[in-house]
């Protein structure tokens, strides 16, 4: 059998081929979207920071003299903090890390790799977490035996927008 081939059939063919491309591209993205639309995704800044350790309680207003962000996407998470005076007193900080998160229900739990005070490095910290409207709470037990830490760590952030 022969087939002949004409301009009309070659246009035929080729969009035929780009509507299945095209279909196939928005799923991608559609799939891509679900991935990321976990209510925890986006840029976070730290308002205020409650340690109790030991008995004490200290309270860290982060919008005052630092600022603290967290940033997370659908598979990692990442935080900087550095003072605002940009390093020119005796308050001078500056703070990194990030690694790898899971996100069950409410339990978040976060593997860092990544820390500027390495004796954090490789530990695991869970939280749970509330969001209401563009506020997250976080409330977890930050043991490091190598740092002598062992304390209650609650965090407020608020979402960042653009």
């Amino acid at each position: 059998m022969k087939f002949k081939t004409t301009p009309q059939k070659v246009r035929v063919a080729f969009a035929l081929i780009n509507a299945v491309f095209f279909s196939c591209e928005a799923e991608n993205r559609n799939t891509k979207t679900a991935a990321v639309s976990k209510p925890v995704v986006g840029t976070w800044q730290l308002l205020s920071g409650t340690l109790i350790e030991q008995g004490d309680t200290t309270v860290t207003d982060y919008t005052k003299n630092v600022s603290f962000i967290k940033i997370i996407n659908d598979t990692h998470f990442a935080f900087l903090q550095h003072d605002l005076k940009k390093g020119q007193d005796s308050a001078a900080v500056f703070v990194a890390g990030g690694g790898t998160y899971s996100l069950t229900d409410s339990l978040y739990t976060e593997r860092l790799t990544y820390c500027s005070a390495r004796e954090w490095e490789n530990n695991d910290f869970t939280f749970s977490i509330t969001i209401k409207s563009d506020t997250l709470i976080q409330r977890g037990i930050e043991k490091v035996e190598s740092a002598g830490v062992n304390r209650v760590n609650i965090e407020k952030y608020v979402r960042v927008r653009i």
